[in-house]
């Protein structure tokens, strides 16, 4: 089903006597129309009906900025996709595979910088800021430094960096070589760059990104044909690299080959979606073509129900343009006319044709635009070029050779190719152990983290290191931010690299963990002690944790899976209580300075065999507690006793001022209800436990009630003590 403006509008209009300008109104159903048709438009690739409600939206008034055409933008892309047939891969890049390979762009990982999420990308990726999402998990990147937003600077993994200088110290010096051309190119020197770019392909001309540069190099010198041939023997080598086909439709761009520049870049988020400096290109050229000041005020009445339109498919290329001529009644010329349209800046009708430069057969065998002869922004010389002959597909399908000739392609011959890199394989010799171990427990990483200033370390070593200080253990550079994020996301490259290449020592490594985590895991050997308060069976205790030492036990209970410690009382003597009570972890709610909120629940209550010490908190070797069952006529007394005893609770708690039983209620909840089978648990009925709680008596009081194995003892202590505060209550 096709939408007309005039339907679509009336969709989100406003009902009527409501409030706000008619411009809020008009920004206010244009935000509800876009979100809304791209849920339901994209999924099913119904492009037309998306250019459709975006042409819709003009009605309203003019756009508020590029930002708002993102659904247009991710239709076209999905097209386009659709209709070259390519797949979605994060994986996809422009080299081959190696140990040491960029996330972003596939080639060799110069300078490494690993992001929160835990991948790593090369330095040069991040710092230009090519994308602000990560291509393998989408996770938000940070942003580079001098882009208008707080930021960190990027800091070089120490790890990964010294293992690229230990293995492929050849690939490193490239990557400088870039780095000053780079420097270069940003003071706008370009001709020096020109020249050193030059000199290093002479000496190395497989370096594809050394092109790259130079090809930017005679862009700033507005050498732009020159610029094309570079890049385009860059894509017949790298043909997934979304960054070339980004660079090139720049270069177009800039000549006014506006068209084949949108192209390009559609093939760029064709191969990676998330590049974030194509999508604001294709934004601002569909901003400025769909803008009402471009296509006339006929266009919201009748421009796009014309049947030329409602009945021609919609496509990228010859159509999409003869399309937007049509909608603003332009009268197409032939290559052959001696007539050239009067070029109107910013839009498709500037940027039909880019003989000279395009590139690849397979853009032109799929989307072959129709040309257009238009006056491009060239150098005069280019331009006299341009006037003497018409380059035809075949004599555009050029790969540029080092001495500057053009090498004509034959025919079927494919521009992939399999690239045996430098860094494709590291001799054995050069994989040393001692490379890869953490530099706080001396050995294997297990679980490697990096931390933003750029060390690495087992994940475990630095969660310890940061319950004491919030600070690198290594440069002291503060980590707080870090901390109160609490992603402690693995580094993969590392410990892909350990798995592949140390997979022995790996498993060692491994075990070693097992074994010490199934120690951890012993709930009557070694058990945890938290040494604090009384503890009671299935009462309530929240806990406020602080002490590093205490930080890493409830660490190590919730990494178990056990969540589960021991709650005793000080003693003076021994350290702690002989008796107490395990406590189940609910919840933990970390805060940003690395202390913890723990909400846990009394378990079984136990004695205390033997004392020990772990890692600066107690353990004990300990056995479990259960009351001594009785029957027939005992448990008809220890019934009634019971129940004697229950009321007089009862009792006493609601003579309480509101005041304290408010207070009550509010930390212990309410009293649990009598229950029939009053042994039906080991610890006996819930009720007792919540009373003892709640009673001000003094904990050692409260100890010997918990230690008792026998429920009669236990209820006659507690009515003893209830007998003690009514007394109280009548005064």
């Amino acid at each position: 089903m096709a939408f007309s403006p005039v339907a679509v509008g009336s969709e989100v209009s406003p009902e009527p006597g409501g409030s706000g300008s008619p411009g809020e109104e008009a920004d206010g159903e244009r935000e509800l129309l876009l979100p809304r048709l791209g849920e339901r438009l994209v999924p099913g690739n119904r492009l037309k009906e998306v250019v459709g409600a975006s042409l819709a939206s003009l009605c309203l008034g003019p756009l508020a900025g590029p930002q708002r055409l993102g659904t247009l933008v991710d239709c076209l892309v999905l097209n386009y996709r659709l209709r070259q047939g390519l797949s979605w891969s994060r994986d996809r890049g422009g080299a081959a595979v190696g140990p040491l390979r960029c996330c972003g762009c596939g080639r060799f990982l110069s300078e490494p910088v690993t992001v929160p999420c835990g991948h790593t990308y090369c330095r040069r990726c991040l710092r230009r800021e090519l994308r602000t999402r990560c291509r393998r998990c989408r996770d938000r990147l940070p942003p580079a430094v001098g882009t208008g937003t707080a930021a960190a600077p990027l800091r070089t993994s120490v790890v990964l960096n010294q293992l690229a200088e230990k293995w492929f110290p050849g690939e490193c010096e490239r990557a400088r070589t870039g780095r000053r051309l780079e420097e270069l190119l940003a003071q706008g020197r370009f001709r020096e760059a020109l020249g050193a770019a030059s000199q290093a392909l002479r000496a190395d001309s497989s370096d594809l990104m050394l092109r790259t540069y130079r090809a930017e190099s005679y862009v700033g010198l507005q050498e732009y044909k020159t610029a094309i041939e570079d890049l385009n023997f860059v894509i017949s080598k790298m043909p997934n690299w979304p960054e070339v086909y980004f660079r090139k439709g720049k270069v177009l761009q800039d000549s006014g080959f506006v068209g084949d520049a949108l192209q390009l870049f559609l093939q760029c988020l064709a191969l990676d979606e998330d590049f974030l400096p194509a999508k604001l290109e294709v934004e601002r050229t569909l901003c400025d073509v769909l803008s009402p000041d471009k296509l006339g005020e006929s266009l919201k009445e009748s421009a796009w129900n014309s049947p030329h339109i409602r009945n021609k498919p919609f496509v990228l290329g010859s159509e999409a343009t003869e399309s937007y001529c049509n909608l603003q009644h332009c009268a197409e010329q032939s290559l052959g006319g001696s007539e050239v349209l009067e070029p109107v800046s910013g839009s498709l009708n500037r940027a039909q044709s880019a003989h000279t430069l395009n590139s690849t057969k397979d853009l032109e065998k799929e989307d072959g635009l129709k040309r257009v002869c238009s006056e491009p922004l060239l150098s005069g010389q280019e331009k006299g070029a341009l006037l003497k002959r018409k380059l035809s597909f075949s004599e555009q399908d050029t790969v540029a050779c080092e001495d500057g000739r053009n090498k004509h392609k034959k025919q079927g011959e494919s521009t992939k190719r399999d690239m045996t890199l430098a860094f494709g394989t590291i001799p054995g010799d050069l994989i040393d152990v001692s490379d890869f171990e953490c530099s706080l427990c001396m050995r294997l990483f297990f679980e490697p983290v990096t931390t933003p200033c750029g060390h690495t370390f087992c994940k475990g070593c630095l969660e310890r290191c940061l319950d004491h200080a919030p600070q690198c253990p290594l440069c002291k550079e503060s980590l707080k931010e870090y901390l109160a994020s609490r992603k402690y996301s693995i580094t993969e490259l590392l410990e892909e690299l350990i798995m592949k290449y140390l997979s022995d020592e790996l498993y060692e490594r491994k075990r070693i963990h097992a074994e010490e985590t199934a120690e951890h895991s012993n709930l009557t050997k070694n058990v945890p002690m938290f040494v604090c308060t009384m503890a009671y069976p299935t009462v309530p205790c929240p806990l406020h944790v602080f002490e590093p030492r205490y930080r890493l036990m409830i660490r190590r209970s919730m990494e178990t899976g056990t969540k589960q410690f021991g709650m005793c009382i000080s003693d003076s003597q021994n350290g702690f209580a002989d008796y107490g009570c395990m406590l189940q972890i609910r919840n933990v709610h970390f805060l940003p300075d690395g202390r913890s909120v723990v909400d846990t629940v009394g378990g079984k209550r136990f004695r205390v065999l033997r004392r020990g010490m772990k890692d600066g908190y107690c353990t004990a070797d300990i056995e479990y507690l259960e009351d001594v069952k009785v029957a027939d006529e005992e448990l008809k007394k220890l019934r009634e006793l019971h129940n004697f005893v229950y009321n007089q609770a009862c009792s006493w708690f609601q003579n309480l001022r509101n005041k304290f039983r408010t207070q009550i209620l509010q930390h212990f909840g309410p009293m649990p209800d009598r229950e029939e089978n009053i042994q039906a648990m080991p610890d006996g009925p819930a009720w007792c436990w919540w009373l003892l709680a709640v009673l001000p008596v003094d904990p050692r009081y409260q100890l010997s009630v918990l230690s008792m194995m026998s429920l009669k003892d236990r209820l006659i202590k507690i009515q003893h003590i209830l007998t003690y505060f009514s007394r109280d209550q009548s005064k």
